[in-house]
């Protein structure tokens, strides 16, 4: 990014026509390469035309309506679906409000300073991920590739959960919910209710055997589940459609997407808080657990949750941002929508919390009821003593702190036989704490709270039109960090490579919808994602702040906001965030090797979820995952370090871009002084580096007394010195 004290001062009628030999007098007297250079310039202002009205239609670059679209399409990426299903997910997982106080403080220290870094690289350069790391280092273009790999990981299985959400939306337009009760068995003799869903209740039944159909192992496939099937082939089909012509199609659709989710959201919290026990969960989350939060494990979640919320290392955040002028205040943008996003997680949370203490206090109410039969029993045969109960004690019509009291006496009076008993404690806080219901939460959660509302199938295709509006909203993303790195490297048509990703995506997802699935959405999830999305982001803090340099990268952000950022980031960039990241890095690589890797499978006979570790082929699997979505990183590096690829071939081409034109660059980034800038027109003038640039106005553009390419510099055309470092953006 180039930095220029002297202001220039142009008079509005003063058209300027620069030749070779106006161009040469600007350069220095020692810089022989400059004038072994050739540039080929014909009628200028004719051109200039030409550039201005973009008579090529394919190379213009596409821009945002406005600025609230842009917003509500960083919005849509950041709140997705992981803010409903991931964030409780790991709160209930991780002792509740014990995680909310890691989360908070790594947000402040590498979610925003880290979300803004790459708000201003795409911002200022106007490329995707690949481009971006590409112009700042070549050697460093394998990050863009790691980070488009990563996004296809995640596009695999995150568009089965759109899947999901449309099955459920789908069986909601009937009236009671097919989950509201568990179904009944006939036999020759007698009906009965199904066992399996006796033993847990009638939502997890039916997402466990309804919607799943899910098998008890990772190795046993069990086929295609076809209802599945056609439910991710709908979630592909409608990605493809809303992102065939990039954000022109998909920015539009950002209005509904990301404002529908909040009016639903709030709408079930206040019904939410008129379910019985729903305090005792929300009490439940907002009470740390000092014990928990003190574990690596808790954290390291925590920065995970923040990168998958955030969108970090994704690509996806770089390659909208690329579509802004580049005098957006993108500050504001990452303060503002890294808050939206942590009150989107909180909201949510407050509503499966207040679902989660209703859903205990019904459990813990049947528990009693048992219990209270046991003791009747147990008193009827002289077991126990009659005179052990309190007089007060109704055991037809026994409360849960009634019942705690018998327990409590009895269990200090048949200390030693008390386990032969089999009474069992009823607590609420049990209920709480138990393993969460890995990704089926918020479909088990809030289908059992709709079944409790009026009108119930109106809430249910609202609720699971929310998570379609959610899940797709991050999807556009997500495609969208593929798309855009590629196109503006490979020169491809983006609708051709549009159609051609989702269908690639579809058939390779179609592991997820066998009957053993979902275990293969737990493997995508823990090891395709985690990891390499560290290393990448560790990687963008290195590349920005030792390779191209934090005090230039400061100096850029000022020229290009029009003030100076805090120097709080400046302090995060250099020393707090890498820092961090890299002890993160470290506690997930020792938790994998302490932990072995695993799932937990759903057993039909016990009802119940049990852990399984991974069979060998599994674990070479997820390792798999892991290296090839890290491998474009050392292989770039060794290709550019070795120069294996002839740069003249084209095949990694770069792209700039002025005023919404593509400008074509010598993929020759490592930067050769004598090589031949030849340009037909300023539109097509080489600039692989920002330098001491000479500007020149262009036809019909305003005088502003500003520096050149700052704050309003993008109203220039610059042909560049070729002699400045590699790393200058």
């Amino acid at each position: 990014m180039p930095k220029n004290s002297k202001v220039v001062k142009r008079e509005l009628d003063d058209e300027v026509i620069e030749s070779v030999k106006d161009l040469l007098s600007n350069e220095d007297s020692s810089d022989d390469a400059f004038k072994k250079s050739e540039l080929m310039v014909g009628d200028q202002e004719e051109k200039d035309v030409d550039a201005e009205e973009g008579s090529d239609v394919e190379d213009e670059r596409p821009a945002w309506n406005s600025k609230l679209q842009y917003i509500l399409a960083q919005v849509g990426f950041s709140v997705g679906l992981g803010n409903v299903w991931r964030f409780p997910y790991l709160c209930q997982k991780n002792g509740g409000g014990a995680y909310l106080v890691p989360y908070l403080i790594l947000l402040l220290i590498i979610g925003i300073p880290l979300f803004f870094l790459e708000l201003a690289v795409g911002q200022r350069i106007r490329r995707g991920s690949i481009g971006v790391w590409n112009y700042i280092s070549p050697k460093l273009g394998g990050i863009g590739f790691a980070s488009c790999v990563v996004c296809f990981f995640v596009a695999l299985y995150y568009n089965v959960i759109i899947g999901w959400s449309l099955f459920y939306f789908s069986q909601s337009f009937q009236h009671p919910l097919p989950w509201d009760q568990c179904p009944l068995v006939k036999n020759a003799s007698h009906t009965f209710v199904e066992p399996e869903c006796e033993k847990s209740s009638a939502t997890t039944y039916y997402w466990y055997r309804e919607a799943l159909n899910i098998s008890s192992s990772l190795s046993e496939s069990g086929g295609l589940n076809w209802k599945m099937t056609i439910c991710l082939l709908a979630a592909w089909v409608m990605v493809c459609l809303a992102m065939i012509k990039g954000i022109q199609s998909s920015g539009k659709i950002m209005y509904f997407s990301s404002l529908f989710p909040y009016v639903v959201l709030l709408c079930f919290l206040i019904r939410g808080l008129l379910l019985n026990g729903s305090v005792d969960g929300i009490r439940h989350m907002f009470t740390p657990k000092l014990e928990i939060m003190l574990e690596p494990k808790v954290w390291r979640e925590a920065a995970t949750q923040v990168f998958f919320a955030l969108g970090l290392g994704f690509g996806g955040v770089i390659a909208f941002s690329s579509y802004n002028k580049r005098d957006n205040n993108c500050h504001f943008d990452a303060v503002l929508v890294s808050f939206i996003n942590f009150f989107t997680s909180v909201l949510a949370t407050l509503v499966v919390f207040a679902v989660l203490g209703f859903k205990a206090n019904i459990i813990n109410e049947k528990c009693v009821i048992q219990n209270s039969e046991k003791i009747l029993k147990l008193l009827k045969i002289g077991n126990l003593s009659q005179d052990m109960i309190p007089h007060h004690i109704n055991f037809s019509s026994i409360t849960a702190e009634d019942y705690n009291l018998v327990y409590d006496i009895i269990q200090k009076v048949k200390e030693e036989e008390f386990d032969s008993l089999g009474l069992k404690s009823c607590q609420i806080e049990d209920e709480l704490n138990k393993a969460v219901q890995g990704t089926g939460l918020a479909f088990i959660a809030f289908t059992e709270a709709m079944t409790h509302f009026p009108a119930s199938p109106f809430w249910s295709v609202m609720f699971f039109l929310m998570l379609v509006n959610l899940g797709l909203g991050s999807m556009f993303g997500t495609i969208e960090g593929i798309i855009t790195p590629i196109v503006d490297t490979f020169k491809v048509r983006k609708e051709i490579l549009t159609v051609i990703c989702c269908l690639v995506a579809f058939f390779i997802g179609l592991i997820f919808v066998q009957r053993s699935g979902n275990y293969f959405v737990t493997m995508f999830d823990d090891y395709s994602a985690t990891l390499p999305l560290l290393i990448v982001v560790i990687l963008e803090n290195i590349a920005v702040t030792r390779i191209y340099g934090i005090d230039k990268f400061m100096e850029d952000l000022k020229d290009m906001l029009g003030f100076s950022p805090s120097q709080y980031y400046y302090y995060m960039w250099k020393y707090v965030s890498p820092l961090v990241l890299l002890c993160l890095l470290v506690a997930s690589i020792v938790q994998m090797g302490l932990s072995p890797p695993g799932y937990n499978a759903w057993i039909e006979d016990k009802a119940m979820e049990e852990f399984h570790s991974y069979p060998t082929w599994g674990m070479i699997v997820c390792i798999s995952l892991m290296v090839l979505a890290i491998l474009p990183v050392p292989i770039v590096f060794m290709v550019r370090r070795c120069n294996l690829i002839d740069d003249s071939s084209g095949s990694l081409a770069s792209v700039s871009y002025k005023r919404g034109r593509i400008i074509k660059e010598p993929v020759n980034l490592e930067g050769d002084n004598t090589s031949l800038i030849h340009g037909k027109s300023p539109s097509e003038v080489p600039s692989p580096n920002f330098g001491k640039n000479i500007y020149r106005k262009q036809t019909g553009s305003p005088t502003l007394d500003t520096a050149p390419n700052g704050r309003y510099g993008i109203g220039y055309l610059m042909a560049d010195m070729p002699d400045m470092p590699e790393s200058d953006l």
